[in-house]
């Protein structure tokens, strides 16, 4: 049997920490436990985490800066613990995280979202050596509110549906970045571009074989994207 994910836990709530590292391992995951300060970059020396899990949602914890140290540390998928869905997360998403989860939750969707990043990962390193692979095609489900690239499901945030439904209403049309931020956000928002580059960057990951080249989420000059179905 290969070695077991690890996840390195970043908590300061100690009560919930133990937790976290329990329903963790109890599913065969190995852990790491670090408070979120220096001792959570302090961790990353001599360790290869897998994926970081980062419970942001202490009111004395600098969510954004951490996510930022960290992203600057690691290759691996952050995964955001945060109390509710507010304003602030799509900060933590500019700041490098991959994705959040809002509190309160059912551990089988943290635990759900931990095994999609840590796929997402593995796919990451082993297409460098696959070569070119069939033609997948793109799919939004309006109806699910669901992703597909071929039969995979593609697990994404409301926030990455609204961007996608933006964009798929007119496949392969350009839209300006202001266009897009509007109806994702909203007009009072518009010129904000770091919140959606922010997104269209994690899109990209969970979406693309090759994010630094994508088939779907393209950039068009003059600051415009456009989404190819197929």
């Amino acid at each position: 049997m290969g070695v077991q994910p690890l996840v390195l836990v970043v908590e300061d709530d100690f009560p919930r920490g133990p937790s976290l590292v329990s329903t963790l391992a109890s599913h065969g995951f190995r852990t790491l436990q670090a408070l979120p300060r220096a001792d959570a970059l302090a961790r990353l020396f001599g360790h290869e985490p897998d994926l970081v899990l980062f419970d942001a949602s202490a009111t004395n914890v600098d969510g954004v800066g951490l996510t930022t140290r960290l992203h600057a540390w690691t290759t691996a998928p952050i995964v955001a613990i945060v109390g509710s869905a507010r304003e602030s997360e799509r900060a933590l998403l500019d700041a490098g995280a991959s994705d959040y989860v809002a509190r309160p939750f059912a551990p089988s969707d943290l635990l759900a979202r931990v095994r999609v990043w840590l796929w997402q990962k593995k796919r990451t390193h082993t297409r460098h050596f696959m070569g070119d692979l069939a033609i997948e095609r793109l799919h939004i489900d309006r109806e699910r509110h669901a992703v597909f690239v071929g039969s995979r499901q593609v697990h994404i945030t409301p926030l990455e549906g609204k961007l996608l439904l933006a964009l798929g209403r007119s496949p392969g049309q350009r839209m300006t970045e202001d266009q897009i931020i509007a109806a994702v956000w909203g007009a009072p928002h518009t010129g904000r571009t770091r919140y959606l580059r922010a997104c269209i960057r994690n899109l990209r990951y969970k979406l693309e074989r090759d994010p630094v080249h994508p088939r779907y989420l393209l950039t068009e000059a003059g600051g415009s994207y456009r989404l190819r179905m197929q």
